[in-house]
């Protein structure tokens, strides 16, 4: 099977709205579709808006150190009952921002210290059926020696703990399903793969 055949593509939908259905901390939002050559009619489909975030590997090479923060998210503490997660670095682009200056920004801004370099990694869509949010990840070197116990905006009330730790006992925690977030686990994963690389790639 190509390439072609095993990638995301473009559909000529016929797309109607957006209703608003809610707004609160992000709209909520229905459409109307109609896809082609489908005899099903018109679907209606709601989704969250939330747009681009960035998603960042902060690593410090010189103590393969990773440093991930904690942060509670009400969605895992009515899912598994274990809301206090450990993840990645990240955070929404805000209008207009370039993708790298967001993830310079919410690399500071949840970690406490701002990146020596920044290279862009790979896109993922975490719920592409109830949202519009899509992930940029970013490798990140820090100096991990740097980070504060605790960090984040606190007009925007964030409240993160950021943790440094070894890259081996962060990847030994993924192995072991101890980590469910999946901004993290995609993050790691990656890191994992092309360890090998991290060198070559923030030279």
């Amino acid at each position: 099977m190509s390439k072609e055949e095993l990638s995301d593509r473009a559909i000529t939908a016929q797309v109607e709205g957006p209703e608003l259905l809610a707004r609160g901390y992000r709209p909520y939002e229905r459409f109307r579709v109609t896809l082609p050559n489908s005899d099903a009619g018109v679907h209606e489909r709601d989704i969250v808006r939330v747009g681009k975030v960035v998603a960042i590997v902060a690593v410090d090479l010189a103590r393969d150190e990773i440093v991930l923060v904690r942060e509670f998210r009400i969605g895992a503490h009515l899912a598994t009952g274990r809301g206090d997660l450990v993840q990645v670095p990240a955070g929404r682009v805000e209008q207009d921002e370039p993708l790298i200056e967001a993830a310079r920004r919410e690399c500071l801004e949840e970690t406490g210290v701002e990146p020596v370099k920044l290279v862009e990694l790979f896109g993922v869509m975490p719920s592409p059926a109830m949202s519009d949010e899509h992930h940029t990840y970013f490798l990140a070197a820090v100096d991990a020696s740097k980070v504060p116990e605790r960090a984040g905006l606190a007009a925007e009330r964030e409240e993160t703990r950021p943790i440094r730790v070894k890259i081996d006992d962060a990847l030994a925690a993924l192995a072991s399903g101890a980590m469910q977030y999946g901004a993290a686990r995609f993050g790691l994963q990656w890191l994992e793969i092309n360890r090998p690389r991290l060198k070559e790639l923030l030279k």
